[in-house]
């Protein structure tokens, strides 16, 4: 089901050059260990979901310094993820402590990074550490189980350019693999100044207006627009988490006794998911968004710009 996207700054990602990640099935399965590698990197990510970590954890790379990640839902927030980051000189080790620990439960897999050349020191892991937790909760899309942010500095000047660009193949390895800590919260985005195309397009509601553009980082709801507060019998679950969330996130606040406002450009992952949370029933975006300066169906326009491309 369509929700708010949660993506890096897919704007950077679409002017850098192409890059090639090599990912292996260890056991020929996507749902097995899955080993990613990039060419000139020294650093090796392996992941696998819990039901085989025992396997993931008997691999020789799994004995050496390095980094990782547990990731699952997150008990308090619906349709939302949790992560722990940590660091360790032996990582199956560490594991099998975090398996005794209830506050751990909830991860549902597991990412760990180690260098090929075995070069990795206990230093280096908890600068890698260090940046990786605050990236983390700059970008705000996943929460947090770490009770501490440390902020390790202590490394030369030269470590700490090498750690900094193994730090950038992490960011793009990581969310390949599923653990994406560095995507923008639900409805955060950079600006509607990357828009693919002019085009506004406007939808109401029983009351409620909103605007909307098309961009790299989704269809965007823009700021100011307004959303039905009451919802009908047919607005879907998934988009009432969504619609909710967004609320107590305080991307939706009050307006009227009927209505929300969007206080922020917000960003869905399709024209349905920002129609239906705006409408508070189930809606046909590429039907009911229309191009404000010409009354056109949004899916006609689309349409049309498929035909162009």
């Amino acid at each position: 089901m369509d929700q708010a996207i949660f993506s890096p700054e897919l704007s950077e990602a679409v002017r850098s050059p192409g890059r090639s990640v090599r990912l292996f099935l260890a056991d020929g399965s996507p749902q097995g260990i899955i080993a990613a590698e990039i060419i000139n990197w020294t650093g090796k990510a392996l992941c696998a979901p819990r039901g085989r970590l025992s396997d993931l954890l008997k691999r020789s790379e799994a004995a050496r310094t390095g980094i990782y990640v547990l990731m699952g839902p997150d008990p308090d927030r619906p349709g939302a993820e949790k992560a722990y980051i940590g660091e360790a000189d032996n990582i199956a080790a560490r594991m099998r402590i975090h398996l005794r620990a209830e506050e751990k439960d909830f991860f549902e897999r597991l990412v760990f990074v180690v260098a090929k050349d075995d070069n990795l020191t206990k230093a280096h892991a908890r600068y890698l550490e260090s940046r990786l937790i605050r990236l983390t909760k700059e970008a705000g899309s996943v929460s947090l189980a770490n009770d501490t942010q440390p902020d390790f500095r202590n490394l030369p000047e030269a470590d700490v350019a090498d750690m900094e660009f193994f730090l950038g193949q992490l960011r793009l390895v990581l969310p390949i693999l599923g653990f994406d800590l560095f995507g923008q919260r639900a409805g955060e985005i950079a600006a509607v100044d990357g828009c693919r195309d002019d085009a506004t397009f406007t939808f109401s509601s029983t009351g409620a207006e909103a605007s909307a553009r098309e961009t790299a980082e989704g269809f965007i709801v823009m700021a100011g627009s307004t959303a039905r507060k009451a919802g009908t019998d047919t607005f879907p679950l998934g988009y009432r988490a969504l619609r909710d969330r967004l609320v107590e996130d305080g991307k939706l606040v009050d307006d009227s006794e009927d209505l929300l406002r969007f206080t922020a450009d917000v960003a869905f992952g399709s024209p349905s998911a920002a129609a239906s949370v705006v409408a508070a029933r189930s809606a046909s975006g590429p039907r009911e968004w229309r191009v404000r300066s010409t009354g056109e169906m949004y899916r006609d326009w689309r349409t049309e710009r498929l035909g162009e491309e």
